[in-house]
C-alpha cells in the first residue's frame, strides 16, 4: 500500500472526480483500484491528496504530449524510460517501455535500455541521448563537453532544453514513486540482514575467513 493516504472519489474535487472518472470509469479507485494499463492507479489517489500538485504534474503530461514540442517523442520515451531505469523506479520504466513501443520504437530498442553502453541497436543520436539522461540522473547533472556536443550535431537548443526538462521531470516522479511506494514501486527493501542460523550468537565471519584465533590481538 502506498505511503500516504489515498483520496477517495467522494473526497475529491471536481477536477480530480473527472480525471478519476477517465481512467477508472466512474469507480471509485480507492475502493476498486485498477487502470485500462493495469496499474493499481494510486498515483492518482495520493496525488489528489493536493489538488493544486495533482494539476500541476497533470499539466506537465500535457506539456510534454503538446504537438508544440520540438524534439522527436522516439528521443523523448528513449530519455524518460532508461530515467525510469536509472532511478530504479518500475513504475516509470514500465509504463515507458509501454510508450516506447506505442511511439514506434522497436522491441529490440526496448530490450536493449538497461545495457545501452553496450548494446549496438541504437543510433549514434540516441546514444547521445542515453548518455545524457544517465549524466542528468546519475551524474546529477554533470554532464560532460563531450556528451553535450555529441547531442548538439543533431539537437537543436530548443530540443535539448525540451530533453532536459523532461528527463529531469521523470527523474522526480521516479523518485517520487519509489519513496511513496506508488504503483509497482511499493516494494520492501530488499537490503536487508538476513539472519545467522540460531545459536551462531556472535561470531566473526571475517574472523573465520581470514583464519585468525580469537586469542590474536587486533
Amino acid at each position: 500500500m502506498p505511503r500516504l493516504r489515498q483520496v477517495s472519489r467522494k473526497e475529491a474535487t471536481p477536477e480530480v472526480r473527472a480525471m478519476y472518472d477517465r481512467l477508472f470509469e466512474g469507480r471509485d479507485p480507492v475502493a476498486e483500484p485498477g487502470t485500462a494499463t493495469g496499474t493499481p492507479g494510486n498515483w492518482w489517489t495520493v496525488f489528489a491528496l493536493v489538488p493544486d500538485v495533482f494539476r500541476h504534474a497533470v499539466e506537465g503530461f500535457a506539456l510534454y504530449m503538446n504537438p508544440k514540442r520540438h524534439l522527436d517523442p522516439k528521443l523523448r520515451e528513449l530519455g524518460q524510460t532508461r530515467a525510469g531505469f536509472a532511478r530504479g523506479s518500475q513504475f516509470v520504466f514500465s509504463q515507458h517501455c509501454k510508450a516506447m513501443r506505442a511511439n514506434g520504437l522497436p522491441e529490440e530498442k526496448i530490450a536493449a535500455i538497461p545495457s545501452w553502453t553496450t548494446a549496438e541497436v541504437f543510433s549514434p543520436l540516441e546514444r547521445a541521448v542515453l548518455a545524457y539522461t544517465d549524466d542528468l540522473v546519475l551524474a546529477g547533472g554533470r554532464v560532460s563537453d563531450g556528451t553535450f556536443e555529441a547531442l548538439r550535431e543533431s539537437l537543436s537548443d530548443e530540443e535539448i532544453l525540451e530533453l532536459t526538462y523532461i528527463v529531469c521531470t521523470y527523474e522526480l516522479h521516479a523518485t517520487m514513486c519509489r519513496a511513496l511506494r506508488l504503483e509497482y514501486d511499493d516494494v520492501d527493501e530488499r537490503i536487508v540482514e538476513i539472519a545467522a542460523p540460531e545459536g551462531s550468537g556472535g561470531r566473526d565471519i571475517g574472523r573465520d575467513i581470514g583464519g585468525a584465533s580469537e586469542d590474536d590481538s587486533a
